[in-house]
C-alpha cells in the first residue's frame, strides 16, 4: 500500500492598503509592447538538424540559394545540418529604428539540437503584416545533449534558443507621441482604485476652474495637463508615475490544488464560525495464503486471496472563531487541527459557502 504525502503552501499577502507608485498600478493608453514574429532558418548544425521527412526545411534553403544565384534540386540535398525555426520577439513602445532587441528561436521541425547553430536573415512581422525588425546572428541554446543512441544525457530544452540583441529594429513601433490629454489604464480595474488615482493627481496639480483627472470607469482615468505643463507631457507623465495612491481590491482566496498553495489576503475577514473536521480511514489488506493438498491425493496446489477490511474514524476536531477573527486566526487554528491541503481547501469552501468567509474564492 502505497502512502502519498501532500504538503502546501500558505501566503499571507502584505495589507493591499499599502501606498503603491502609480507606475505599478496603471500605465498609458497606448503605450504598449508589440509582438514580432517570423521565419528562418538555422545553420551550422553538427548534424542534429532538421530530417528529410521535414520537407519545408529542403523548401526554403532551396529558394534562399536560388536568390543567391544557385540552382540545386530539392531532392538532391540533406537537411542535417540546417533546421526551419519560428522567431518571436517583443517591440517595446518608442523603440527606434537601428536599436536593438533580443529574439527567441524555436525548431518547428524535427530538429534535435539548435547548439552552435547560426539565424540567418530573418524579418519579423507584427500583427498588421508589416516589417519591424530584421534578425540574425548565433543561437544560444542554454542546454545541450551528451552521448548518442540509447546513452544520452539531456540538459534544459536544446530545441529554443535565444539570439542576444539579435535584431535592429527596421520601423519605429506604433505608439502615440505623449500629449496633454492622454487616459491612464488601469492594470486591475476597480472602482475605488481609480477614484484614488483621480483625487491623488488633482490634489498634486491644482488647476483653478478645471479638473485634471476625472474617472470614466473602473479601468481608465482621463487626465488632460495643467497649463503649465502643456508643452512638457513627458515631464507631466513622469511626476504622475511617482506618484502613491492605496490601491483597493477586494478579498480574495487563490487556491491551487495542484501544488497545495493557499494564497490569501491580510484583510480576509471571517465571521463567527464554529468548524468541525475528522477523518473516516478505511484499510483494505489482502494477504495470500499456500493451499497444499495432502500427500497422494488428486488436488493441485491453490493460492487464496484472504481479505481483511478494517475501519478507523478519528475523533472530530473543532475550531470555533469568533467576531472579528483574521487569516492570521484561521491559519493557526487549521494548523492546530493539523489540517492536510485538502482539508484546507474543502474548510475555505465550506465557510464561503456557510457565508462565513468575506473573500471571493478563485481556484487556479
Amino acid at each position: 500500500m502505497h502512502t502519498r504525502c501532500l504538503s502546501f503552501l500558505l501566503l499571507l499577502l502584505a495589507p493591499l492598503g499599502a501606498a503603491t507608485r502609480l507606475k505599478e498600478l496603471a500605465a498609458v493608453e497606448g503605450v504598449r509592447d508589440n509582438q514580432l514574429i517570423g521565419y528562418g532558418l538555422v545553420v551550422g548544425l553538427a548534424g542534429t538538424g532538421d530530417r528529410s521527412q521535414t520537407v519545408f526545411s529542403v523548401q526554403s534553403l532551396t529558394n534562399l540559394l536560388e536568390r543567391m544565384g544557385v540552382s540545386v534540386s530539392p531532392t538532391a540535398i540533406r537537411v542535417n545540418n540546417t533546421a526551419a525555426v519560428m522567431i518571436t520577439a517583443t517591440l517595446p513602445p518608442f523603440a527606434q529604428p537601428g536599436s536593438r532587441i533580443d529574439v527567441t528561436a524555436a525548431a518547428i521541425g524535427d530538429a534535435s539540437n539548435l547548439q552552435g547553430g547560426l539565424l540567418l536573415l530573418t524579418s519579423l512581422r507584427a500583427a498588421d503584416g508589416r516589417v519591424y525588425a530584421a534578425a540574425q546572428g548565433p543561437v544560444v541554446t542554454g542546454g545541450f545533449v551528451a552521448g548518442r543512441g540509447g546513452n544520452s544525457q539531456t540538459v534544459n530544452h536544446p530545441t529554443v534558443g535565444r539570439v542576444p540583441a539579435g535584431a535592429i529594429i527596421e520601423r519605429a513601433a506604433p505608439t502615440p507621441a505623449p500629449s496633454g490629454k492622454f487616459r491612464l489604464q488601469l492594470r486591475q480595474a476597480d472602482f475605488t482604485t481609480a477614484a484614488r488615482i483621480a483625487e491623488a493627481i488633482n490634489k498634486k496639480f491644482p488647476e483653478a476652474g478645471a479638473v485634471v483627472a476625472r474617472p470614466e470607469n473602473s479601468a481608465l482615468v482621463a487626465i488632460e495637463a495643467p497649463r503649465a505643463y502643456a508643452e512638457r507631457a513627458t515631464e507631466f507623465i513622469a511626476e504622475i508615475e511617482a506618484l502613491t495612491v492605496d490601491a483597493d481590491r477586494p478579498a480574495r482566496v487563490v487556491i491551487n490544488e495542484r501544488t497545495g498553495t493557499i494564497a490569501m489576503g491580510k484583510e480576509v475577514r471571517i465571521a463567527p464560525a464554529a468548524i468541525m473536521h475528522g477523518n473516516l480511514t478505511v484499510e483494505v489488506q489482502t494477504t495470500f495464503a499456500v493451499s497444499q493438498p495432502p500427500p497422494l491425493s488428486s488436488g493441485s496446489t491453490e493460492v487464496v486471496p484472504q481479505v481483511n477490511t478494517n475501519s478507523k474514524e478519528e475523533r472530530a476536531r473543532n475550531v470555533v472563531l469568533k467576531q472579528g477573527a483574521t487569516v492570521e486566526d484561521l491559519v493557526r487554528a487549521l494548523t492546530a487541527i493539523g489540517s492536510t491541503p485538502r482539508d484546507v481547501i474543502a474548510i475555505l469552501q465550506n465557510l464561503r459557502a456557510a457565508g462565513a468567509l468575506e473573500a471571493e474564492i478563485e481556484v487556479i
